[in-house]
């Protein structure tokens, strides 16, 4: 089937939906490692009112767009084309896939309650101001999360997530046999710390990483005493 283009309503004798248009404009006009903005994508698609939400959900799809929470060199109205998945615009590749059946509210409270009521990708907690503005408050979601086993097959698992993780595009699968090789190589003492932060759910720190953090503070003239101490063996002549 020749691609069709991103302008065109139809093709193929089938209508072309929003996400499926979406698509083709990233192929078409940005390109794969390309960055675009939301203001671009809303003025190619001014008829859409959310075209953004069609392209977000592309992701279920393979297909790959990161924010500036994800990529640091991204402004945050920047997007970056990643990765192109399946073309949804050809008959019988944009069916709805089998885990974005409904979640129950019994399922959802479950979830909320395993996972400490705190977002699983950036940790905030429900109505928590976010660090950046102080005034928007958190809103949890329950989100389905891509796991590859051990077997290899693919499962979807649900997980807490805010509402702004949840709008990002990044793909967040996740690989349990890797994550478990990469265990298997850490030394006994990582290990165990690393064993202490799961059991408490919680990343405690040492007091070298306490003062660490506090010299990061300081100015620069603190700093050059900081540094001028730790030059001493800390006795006196």
């Amino acid at each position: 089937m020749t691609m069709p283009s991103w302008q065109e309503t139809s093709a193929g004798g089938h209508k072309l939906g929003s996400m499926a248009r979406a698509a083709l404009w990233l192929v078409q006009k940005v390109e794969e490692g390309k960055i675009f903005t939301v203001a671009d994508l809303r003025e190619d698609f001014p008829d859409i009112a959310q075209i953004d939400r069609r392209m977000r959900d592309l992701r279920d799809y393979g297909w790959e767009i990161a924010t500036s929470r994800e990529d640091p060199e991204l402004r945050p109205q920047e997007r970056r084309f990643v990765k192109r998945g399946k073309d949804v615009w050809v008959p019988g590749q944009a069916k709805t896939p089998s885990h974005k059946s409904s979640i129950t509210n019994a399922q959802r409270a479950k979830v909320l309650q395993e996972d400490g009521y705190l977002c699983r990708t950036c940790g905030i907690t429900g109505g928590e101001a976010y660090d950046d503005d102080g005034v928007t408050l958190a809103v949890l979601n329950v989100a389905r999360r891509p796991v590859t086993l051990a077997d290899g097959s693919v499962t979807h698992q649900l997980v807490t997530e805010c509402q702004r993780c949840g709008r990002g595009t990044v793909d967040r699968s996740v690989r349990l046999p890797e994550l478990l090789v990469q265990i298997e190589a850490l030394a006994p003492l990582e290990r165990s710390v690393l064993s202490g932060w799961v059991k408490n759910d919680k990343r405690t720190y040492s007091s070298l990483e306490l003062l660490w953090a506090l010299y990061r503070t300081l100015p620069e003239e603190s700093r050059k005493v900081v540094a001028d101490a730790l030059e001493t063996d800390g006795t006196d002549d």
